[in-house]
């Protein structure tokens, strides 16, 4: 999103912050989009520490965004999955934290349940977020003084909120493909939920809940870290929603560890959260 494209929805103090993020979130959405599209060779698939695949257009839009948020905000922290952390962001004010491809798994196997996710914390909570779609070219973003906002193709940008469910047993559940642990159908049972989805991308299931097409997403394994939750952290609770780890304590992006040791529960409004936390907390890691 440019600048004038900013001029469609109430101006942000962080109108610098979201021209920048979106704009960075598409280039090297696109970038990787036709990496992927030269075939699978090109993406030089390799295996991270926990057989995490990471390939050449994870690195190539890493380096992207690294290089434009340090070129328009050189004093900020920027943290990515695909660099090596700075552990200067536990002093600092303002710390980015970016995802180049999220849901790689997805994005190896030809699927569109991939993002590109930058987010910015400042004073330790999410501010700013971004999540972008690049095959449907569709644009998530908040910001805490406009709120959380939908773009897509041939449509105005429309404002995001959360759906009014508070009947667990009426919520729409979105689940990992890639990841889907025994745990989910434990947690399905106890609630009485019917509808699931599966999508690769943590950014895009949150962004789903956003949007009011999902109700809730559990994920009861370490396997989140700060850069899976910032971006889209800001944008659903901008939307109204509620995001907490398992025991209902709220994420922390000012501590050392990155990862979420208690997993994360993420849903569209408090009653809900509630609801889901009195009958699965048992199922998270202590």
């Amino acid at each position: 999103m440019s600048t004038d494209e900013l001029s469609a929805t109430p101006v942000s103090r962080y109108a610098t912050e979201l021209a920048t993020a979106t704009e960075l979130a598409r280039s090297a959405g696109l970038m990787a989009v036709a990496l992927r599209d030269q075939g699978l060779a090109a993406l030089g698939v390799e295996h991270k520490a926990g057989d995490e695949p990471v390939t050449l257009a994870d690195k190539g839009a890493s380096q992207e965004i690294l290089m434009g948020l340090a070129r328009e905000f050189p004093a900020d922290v920027v943290v990515s999955e695909e660099a090596a952390d700075d552990l200067a962001r536990l002093q600092a004010e303002r710390v980015w934290f970016v995802d180049p491809i999220d849901g790689t798994r997805d994005f190896i196997a030809g699927r569109e349940g991939f993002s590109v996710m930058i987010g910015l914390c400042v004073g330790g909570r999410p501010a700013v977020g971004v999540v972008y779609q690049p095959t449907q070219d569709r644009m998530f973003w908040a910001a805490p003084d406009v709120g959380a906002w939908f773009e897509a193709p041939g449509a105005e940008p429309r404002r995001l909120h959360t759906s009014d469910v508070t009947d667990p047993a009426k919520v729409r559940m979105v689940v990992s493909r890639s990841h889907r642990s025994p745990v989910i159908d434990d947690v399905k049972s106890a609630l009485g939920i019917k509808d699931e989805l599966s999508i690769g991308s943590v950014g895009l299931k949150l962004s789903l809940i956003a949007l009011g097409e999902r109700d809730l997403y559990v994920n009861p394994w370490p396997r989140c870290k700060a850069w899976d939750t910032c971006a889209p952290e800001a944008i659903l609770v901008a939307a109204g929603g509620v995001i907490t780890d398992g025991r209902g304590a709220p994420l922390r992006y000012d501590v050392e560890t990155l990862a979420r040791p208690h997993g994360l529960v993420a849903s569209s409004n408090a009653p809900v959260h509630a609801a889901v936390l009195a009958k699965v907390a048992h199922l998270f890691p202590a």
